[in-house]
This record gives C-alpha cells, structure tokens and sequence, in this order.
C-alpha cells in the first residue's frame, strides 16, 4: 500500500498558488488514476483506489501547509504504511520553474511542510517530488509573498506539462521502483 500526498493549504484563495503546486500535482494523478477525493478524514481530503495492483491512499492534508505531518503522521500510521511507501509532492523554491527532482529520503532543506513531516514521521526516509517553483527576483523580496503568490500564465504553460510528468513519476515509482523514476524524470 503507499500514500500518496500533496503539499500545500486549504483555503480557495491559496489555489494556484506556488506553494499549492504539490496539490495540483496529486489531484492530477488522483484524476489520472480514476481516484475520487470524497473522504475528509485524518485532518485531509482522502481517496483510495488502486495504481496497478497496488492499493492507494491519495491525501491532500487539509491543516495549512506547516502542520503536514499531523495528517501524514496519522494516515501512515492507521494504514501501517512503511515511510518507504510514502510518496510526497511539494513545491521547492530552490529549483527553476519547470524542474523536477525525485528523492527517496533527505533533509527538510528548509520547507516546513517537509519538516512537520519528518517530525511526525520520525524519519527523514520517504519519497518525495520536489517541483520547482522559482526564488523570488529580488533579495529582498518577502518570501512569504512569494511562496503564496499566483503563477503567471506564462509559468501556467511551463507547469502543465511538468504536472503531468509529475503524475507519470508517480505512477512510476508506484509500478516500478522510485530509482526509475530519478532517472526518467530528474531535470
């Protein structure tokens, strides 16, 4: 069984959003797969399907963006999914728009979605899908602002294919094995 989630908040004004990337990202997977988002337990909206012949949880934690783990902690823990089953898509400032890169463990490197996680995990050992959001232009530019800024429709473009390289990847690491993905979906 693996969990599958995205990162990002809850509330409408949030949507489209670089921080709620990882949300589009799942619910594009979650629609590729067939897999309705109808449950609200564990503090998120939850589905549960099957990618090949691998049962499926699908959440997008519904606690805003740093308090992730509560939800990821409990959905892992009541389904007795291993960390290493644990697949999480997120937003990563870091890295150019239109970028992916896939890990299987590692540090926060400073997203406190990904250390709420580790946190309630107690492990750093899950997969996760960093998509590249951008840094802000300017040094002194309020990161804040950035991260719950909009995309221009010129990222919109950039990001549409690379939401669906985002689902493949998945499906991917599901069917096949998380070091395939790296090596298919890395840029």
């Amino acid at each position: 069984m693996f969990l599958v989630a995205g990162l990002g908040n809850p509330e409408k004004k949030y949507d489209n959003t670089r921080h709620n990337i990882g949300f589009e990202a799942i619910k594009l997977f979650s629609a590729n797969n067939n897999i309705t988002l109808n449950k609200n337990k564990f503090k998120a909206i939850i589905g549960e399907g099957y990618v090949g012949s691998e049962k499926v949880i699908i959440a997008l934690p519904q606690t805003y963006m740093n308090l992730s783990g509560e939800s990821i902690g409990e959905i892992a823990f009541f389904y007795k999914i291993p960390n290493e089953n644990i697949i999480i898509a997120h937003d990563d400032i870091s890295m150019d728009i239109g970028r992916i890169r896939i890990r299987e463990k590692g540090s926060a490197g400073g997203h406190n979605g990904l250390k709420s996680i580790i946190s309630h995990l107690g492990s750093d050992v899950f997969c996760r899908i960093k998509i590249g959001v951008g840094a802000p232009k300017h040094e002194d530019y309020d990161l804040a602002d950035f991260v719950l800024g909009s995309f221009t429709k010129d990222e919109q473009k950039i990001l549409e294919p690379v939401l669906k390289d985002v689902s493949s990847a998945i499906e991917c690491i599901i069917k096949d094995s998380a070091s395939k993905a790296m090596n298919k979906y890395n840029r």
